[in-house]
């Protein structure tokens, strides 16, 4: 697919660190499948791994962690 954000490069399957921030928590997901631009390296999610990174931060933010790195797990 075409990068929508630089408009020059292709995606490519690979994986990522996911970085999101919710008031004083910081949750980083690491090895995430993604499709990644081989030329500015912006990533893509599906549905179901945006869902999943969702849900892991979620459970973090509950337990009240202010800093979380997790390793993505299908």
């Amino acid at each position: 697919m075409k990068c929508a954000i630089c408009k020059n490069g292709e995606t490519y399957p690979g994986t990522t660190t996911v970085t999101m921030t919710r008031g004083e928590a910081t949750i980083v997901v690491k090895n995430v499948p993604a499709e990644i631009c081989d030329n500015c390296g912006e990533y893509y999610l599906d549905d179901a791994i945006s869902a999943k990174i969702l849900s892991m931060a979620e459970e973090a933010i509950k337990q009240n962690h202010e800093v979380e790195v997790i390793q993505f797990a299908a």
